[in-house]
């Protein structure tokens, strides 16, 4: 195999595309983006200046990832979703004269290895999405996700766990087991961690 990028798609020469990477139709990816091997950005995405992705990662259609976003390897972000980058977004300066870059600083979103991001959801930076999380479609993510969350609604709030297999755990005992893989994990302190093989 090798790096694809669609007739149409707009890759700026400074971007760093890893190997088997796919850009597809219409996607924008900016100065200094650094994507890892194999990963996919779909029709019509968009990939902020200085973004990072990690190996696998796939962003879907018209999903629009802002800088400075860090993506782990593994990620998943659903089409439509957005990583934004504004905390306090204006068009212009309080004596209306138009902002400049220099008038604002960039703050972005990172999400943990493995972790997805649902169709239509807003991540609102600064905010961390831990590995192995799950934002529901739809959802507005407002403050950190844990590891192995499944956060839904506006704003979102944690619903359940989820293991790598993106499947809700299910109660085992005093702790929670993933139906798919049939690993185990142990919840403290509204955190959760996988237990030792």
């Amino acid at each position: 195999m090798s790096t694809h990028i669609a007739p149409g798609a707009d890759v700026a020469d400074s971007a760093q595309i890893g190997e088997d990477s796919k850009i597809w139709h219409l996607s924008q990816v900016r100065e200094g983006a650094d994507l890892g091997a194999r990963c996919i950005v779909g029709r019509g995405a968009y990939i902020g200046t200085g973004v990072v992705m990690g190996d696998d990662c796939k962003v879907q259609n018209y999903a629009l990832v802002y800088e400075p976003a860090v993506l782990g390897a593994g990620v998943f972000i659903g089409p439509a979703a957005v990583l934004t980058n504004d905390q306090y977004p204006r068009a212009v300066n309080p004596d209306l004269s138009q902002k400049l870059a220099s008038d604002w600083e960039a703050v972005g979103v990172t999400i943990g290895d493995g972790a997805a991001v649902g169709a239509r959801a807003v991540c609102i930076a600064p905010v961390t999405i831990g590995r192995w999380a799950t934002v529901a479609a739809g959802a507005v993510v407002t403050r950190d996700v844990p590891d192995y969350a499944l956060v839904a609604g506006v704003p979102a709030r944690r619903i359940a766990w989820v293991g790598p297999a993106g499947v809700p755990l299910e109660r085992h005992g005093e702790g929670w087991r993933c139906p798919t893989t049939g690993q185990t994990f142990h919840e403290l302190d509204d955190t959760l961690e996988e237990d030792e093989a």
